[in-house]
């Protein structure tokens, strides 16, 4: 049985889903975030919780060891695709060293299981369709950390025989039905910085891109509610060590929605004369990427709950709420 699960970034919009999802389940779920992106307001009052950061390894091996900790969820990253362009050396020390800094605390424990929370991002460019057995080739410096952090993953678990899960995110967007948990910080996510600007006098909505090869010429993605994100960590989670197996997955809906059917669902929600402003492209981005997720189904049995745009987009706003 899994009774203690040792939640890494914890405090951030993933991994708070994640926590909650948890405890509803009654797992004992401790969370280590040094609160870098986490926010306090999202760490769940029933998790024990760690002001931690993830390269202080000894301090994460005594949370390991003292707690019996029997199964880790490494949600702690760095994970702005355009933030990584620019600043490539913080990407290297969160994202890889931090993940190897993890595996050095978790040898010699007795830590069953690992899920990794991995990215698209580690695909080539131009494939619009990824399986699992897509040809990994990532553009952005992003990718290329999360690449290198899923065979330091896959190296590690198969020689102290520990089950891993690889979770290959798509876009994660929309916030908890509970209300207490969304996205706080901004950055590039679409979603979060379209709620920003319904709250506004003068709403501005940017399109980062519009001559890509694409039916509208914007970008095109495969949007996956977290609700949804947060199910599959759990599942694939009793999975592996259930059948004491290990495996990567896509984690998407095998739909893509282009910005401009995101901008438009927003619009359908807002009555305010709506700036749309045009910018140009952001390196690193792909132009179109969906997943083909029938390993996952078939892996945990699992079908979407969430899968509408319209109520991924009214969460969000709803969220966004909170803060005005």
């Amino acid at each position: 049985m899994i009774k203690k699960i040792l939640v890494t970034g914890g405090a951030g919009y993933i991994g708070a889903h994640v926590s909650e999802l948890l405890i509803k389940q009654k797992k004992q779920v401790f969370i280590a975030d040094d609160l870098s992106t986490g926010y306090k307001k999202l760490i769940n009052k029933k998790s024990k919780f760690f002001h931690c950061d993830i390269l202080n390894e000894n301090k994460i091996k005594k949370i390991i060891k003292e707690n019996k900790i029997d199964s880790v969820i490494h949600l702690a990253a760095a994970l702005s695709v355009g933030e990584s362009q620019k600043k490539p050396k913080k990407y290297f020390r969160i994202n890889v060293k931090g993940t190897q800094k993890l595996l050095n605390a978790i040898k010699g424990s007795k830590i069953k299981n690992i899920i990794f929370s991995s990215t698209c991002a580690v695909y080539k460019d131009g494939l619009s369709r990824v399986s699992e057995t897509s040809k990994l080739k990532p553009t952005s410096i992003y990718g290329k950390t999360k690449l290198m952090g899923e065979k330091l993953i896959i190296k590690f678990c198969k020689k102290n025989k520990i089950n891993y899960g690889i979770l290959r995110f798509f876009n994660v967007a929309g916030a908890s039905s509970s209300g207490k948990i969304g996205q706080i910080n901004k950055g590039d996510q679409l979603f979060k910085n379209l709620s920003v600007e319904v709250y506004k006098k003068k709403p501005k909505f940017r399109i980062y891109g519009s001559n890509y090869k694409t039916l509208d010429g914007t970008c095109i993605r495969d949007y996956i509610h977290v609700s949804d994100i947060a199910e599959i960590h759990s599942k694939v989670l009793a999975k592996i060590h259930k059948l004491n197996k290990s495996g990567i997955f896509n984690c998407g809906y095998s739909k893509g929605k282009s910005v401009k059917d995101v901008i438009n669902e927003f619009k359908k929600n807002i009555r305010k004369k709506i700036i749309i402003q045009k910018l140009s492209k952001r390196k690193g981005d792909m132009a179109m990427i969906i997943a083909n997720t029938q390993k996952l189904k078939k892996f945990i049995k699992w079908r979407p709950k969430y899968n509408k745009l319209s109520f991924i987009v009214k969460s969000c706003i709803k969220w966004e709420k909170t803060f005005q």
